[in-house]
């Protein structure tokens, strides 16, 4: 979701610089003139991101601002600015709270770059508040972790086997955790306050398997000098979890049949003395139980006895959504200092989602559980990883992809790659386009070709608008295309450009010190998949702010056709806060006839 930043200055020619500039790196912004409509708008908005307020205002100043804001709602950053070069000023404000000061004029990178880093606290800050909620809420079943389709699907399953006696049979590949699901099947059952019992099968020899699971009297073997309940009477009344059952031997599958049917024990050398049982059982493998009865390597009646229900447990490969649930809850484990818990750097999330997982989620534990103990810092950095996940994931990366279903992957995943410095766009096809040739300036009508078409409804098939449209998913957000674009716009650029910046930020219409900041946020790394797809109809040239203003305008007008004038649903479909709306219908006057519909 797109930020959303208050912009407070009773000047309004700072409003509009100030406006604009965090416009153009896609910000939401909202504007106030008065310290008092600051903080009306401030309540109004329980999502605000960021406050940037001028010290001196008529009815008050903005440190009295900066305390309300505090007092009501502390984790949202407020940054300072003014045109006083004032060191007590700027210490009073940072002990009252304030995030940051900046002392007008500033360069503009420098006030971008503190807003930048302010969101990221904002934005941590709120993670971590929603993360902590949603873990106590229902993304979890007992010690299981994750919000994602396979999760949700197997606590539906969990809620109600649990109730019941019936014998569950696990599966799934080594680390998803098979034990975890068995105690929480436990845990959520009438014999929760009864032993809950494991057993490896396979770090015992069979024999003394057998002696484990079912005991044995005094002088049953040489050196038994006395006798010892087996693993099936100490989980007696509660639950038996048995994992990695394939390891199994035969005649201890026959043993352990019989138990089961009979639902009575003789212990090794018993004498045939019965014991009762009233056993819970769960087991678990990670071999193809099936495959093994048709190899004969496992007796098929006692498969059908342990398959009563079967739960197979995903893979973390397929449940990516989890991780960064999953690491919140790692990084909580193993945390020392509580209050001052570590954070995971963005780049090594990229290297997180980017990794296969082979080991699952206990991989994924031990390696956070390393960045804690690696790192330098207060962030787990790229360089805390273990080398084969930076290497395996930068080969990933170097073909870049979106996570299963999301629904950019689900419309351009199957799309072949679009190079991203296609081949120069010829005379005829700039012509074609409607875009003026940066090389010849003169040939320009004095309009855009996205403002030429706003006049219609409708828009010819060759038009650049359309032929962006086209390509768009159907649910992508306001803030993925305008980006998408101007990425794809900024690219092109430096690959006509030759790689030289001066000359793709003259093609933009852009000062070169902004140019430089936009092409920062690229430079290191991949095309994003819906940038690749616009770069084939992006302008090679042209005022970049205007055209992403006119583009951010026709998905505006879009949206509200679809949803038949009401702002607020043109709003949802293009993933803005409702707030927002009415502020981006006043900044587009050819939208304002949508302000009363």
């Amino acid at each position: 979701m797109t930020a959303t930043i208050l912009v407070v200055d009773d000047e309004p020619n700072y409003r509009l610089i100030i406006g604009q500039l965090l416009e153009s790196e896609g910000y939401n912004v909202i504007e106030a003139g008065s310290g008092r409509e600051a903080m009306d708008l401030f309540r109004e908005s329980p999502e605000m991101d960021l406050v940037m307020t001028d010290i001196t205002m008529p009815d008050g100043d903005g440190m009295e601002l900066l305390s309300k804001i505090k007092l009501e709602r502390n984790e949202v950053p407020v940054v300072m600015l003014t045109a006083h070069n004032d060191t007590r000023l700027a210490v009073e404000a940072i002990k009252k709270g304030a995030f940051d000061y900046l002392t007008k004029p500033y360069h503009n990178d420098d006030l971008l770059r503190c807003a930048a880093k302010a969101l990221e606290v904002s934005s941590l800050a709120r993670q971590n508040k929603v993360l902590k909620a949603e873990l106590a809420q229902r993304h979890s079943f007992g010690n299981l972790i994750g919000k994602s389709k396979p999760m949700t699907e197997l606590y539906q399953l969990l809620e109600k086997v649990a109730p019941t006696t019936a014998n569950v049979l696990i599966t799934g590949e080594s680390g998803t955790g098979k034990e975890v699901v068995a105690k929480a099947i436990h845990h959520n059952s009438p014999r929760t306050e009864k032993p809950f019992v494991a057993v490896n099968c396979s770090a015992l020899s069979e024999s003394l398997l057998v002696s484990e699971l079912f005991g044995y009297e005094k002088g049953a073997y040489t050196g038994a000098g006395q006798g010892r309940p087996g693993r099936f009477e100490l989980a007696n009344f509660g639950t038996l979890f048995l994992d990695e059952i394939g390891e199994m031997g035969a005649s201890t599958q026959v043993t352990l049949l019989r138990v089961l049917q009979e639902r009575t024990l003789e212990r090794v050398g018993g004498g045939g003395n019965l014991i009762q049982l009233n056993v819970r059982l769960i087991t678990a493998t990670n071999r193809d139980l099936k495959a093994e009865v048709e190899a004969k390597r496992f007796r098929e009646d006692l498969f059908f006895r342990l398959n009563v229900v079967h739960i197979k447990m995903p893979p973390l490969r397929e449940r990516m959504d989890d991780i960064p649930l999953l690491v919140e809850h790692f990084l909580d484990k193993f945390s020392r200092e509580k209050d001052n818990r570590p954070t995971v750097n963005s780049e090594t999330m990229r290297l997180l989602y980017a990794h296969k997982w082979p080991g699952n989620v206990r991989e994924l534990e031990n390696v956070i559980e390393r960045g804690l103990v690696l790192r330098a810092g207060n962030e787990i950095m790229p360089s805390d990883l273990p080398e084969e996940i930076r290497k395996l994931a930068a080969l990933s990366l170097s073909s870049p992809s979106l996570p299963s279903g999301s629904p950019l992957a689900d419309t351009l995943g199957s799309r072949p790659a679009v190079p991203s410095s296609p081949d120069p766009v010829s005379p005829l096809e700039k012509k074609a386009t409607g875009f003026p040739d940066p090389q010849n300036p003169e040939d320009q009508s004095g309009q855009s070709p996205l403002a030429k078409g706003l006049e219609t409804d409708s828009l010819s098939e060759q038009d650049f608008n359309s032929q962006v449209m086209a390509l768009l998913p159907e649910k992508v957000t306001l803030t993925e295309a305008v980006s998408a674009l101007e990425e794809a716009m900024i690219r092109k650029a430096m690959g006509l450009g030759n790689g030289v910046q001066s000359r793709a930020a003259d093609l933009l219409g852009l000062r070169r010190n902004v140019f430089k900041y936009k092409w920062d946020k690229y430079v290191d790394l991949p095309p994003t998949v819906l940038s690749e797809a616009l770069t084939p109809v992006a302008p090679e040239g042209g005022d970049l702010v205007t055209i992403l203003a006119e583009f951010e305008e026709q998905l505006l007008r879009k949206a509200l056709v679809e949803a038949k004038g009401v702002p607020n649903r043109a709003a949802d479909i293009l993933g803005l806060k409702r707030n927002v709306m009415p502020y981006k219908l006043k900044k587009y006057p050819g939208l304002t006839a949508f302000e009363t519909e």
